[in-house]
C-alpha cells in the first residue's frame, strides 16, 4: 500500500507541474462548479424536450440525490473514514506542488468534484444517448477534463480522481437505472 501512495504522490508532482501560467485560468475556470451553469441549462433543455414537464421534474430530482450521494460519500471517505491530507498539505509534497487553487481543503480522498462529474455524465449521457449521439462521449470528456482540473490546480491526488470517477460512475449508472423506472412509471 505505501508503494501505491508513493507512486500516487510521485505522479501528482510530475502531472500538477505540467502546468504553465498561460493554461492557470481555464483549468480554475473548468474547477468551478458555478461556470458549468450554461451546461446545466442546455442540458435541463434536452430532458424537458425529450421527457417533457414530467420527466424533467424525475430528472431534477435524480440528480439532486446523485449530487448530494456523491458529496456525502465524499466527505464519509475524506474526513471520517481516510483522513488523508491533501497534496497543497501534505508534508513532502505540498513544498513542491503548483497549488493556484484559491483554498485548499484538510482533507482529499475521495475527489467529489470527479465523482460528481462523472455520475452526472454517466447518468445524463445514458438518459440522452438515444436522442442525442455524442452526448455520452462529450459528457465522459466533460468529466475527465473537470477531474484533472482537480490535480492540475493542486488539491487531489490521482488516486483521489481515479476513485472518485469510479463512485461517480456507479453512482450515475444506478441514478439512469431509477430514471428509466420512474420515466417508464410516471413520464408522459
Amino acid at each position: 500500500m505505501e508503494e501505491l501512495i508513493e507512486l500516487d504522490k510521485e505522479l501528482f508532482l510530475y502531472l500538477n507541474n505540467l502546468g504553465v501560467p498561460f493554461w492557470d485560468g481555464f483549468w480554475l475556470f473548468m474547477t468551478e462548479k458555478l461556470y458549468q451553469i450554461p451546461l446545466y441549462v442546455v442540458l435541463l433543455y434536452f430532458f424537458y424536450k425529450y421527457f417533457g414537464i414530467k420527466g424533467t421534474i424525475i430528472t431534477l430530482v435524480i440528480v439532486a440525490i446523485l449530487i448530494t450521494a456523491s458529496d456525502q460519500l465524499s466527505n464519509l471517505f475524506k474526513n471520517v473514514l481516510f483522513m488523508r491530507p491533501r497534496p497543497c498539505r501534505a508534508q513532502g509534497v505540498g513544498e513542491f506542488t503548483r497549488f493556484i487553487a484559491e483554498r485548499c481543503g484538510r482533507h482529499g480522498y475521495f475527489s467529489a468534484h470527479a465523482a460528481s462529474s462523472m455520475g452526472l455524465a454517466f447518468f445524463t449521457g445514458l438518459a440522452l444517448q438515444k436522442k442525442l449521439k455524442y452526448i455520452f462521449p462529450f459528457m465522459v470528456l466533460w468529466s475527465i477534463v473537470v477531474s484533472y482540473s482537480r490535480i492540475y490546480i493542486g488539491v487531489h491526488y490521482p488516486g483521489d480522481i481515479i476513485t472518485g470517477m469510479a463512485i461517480g460512475i456507479l453512482l450515475g449508472l444506478g441514478a439512469y437505472k431509477l430514471h428509466s423506472l420512474l420515466i417508464k412509471k410516471y413520464g408522459n
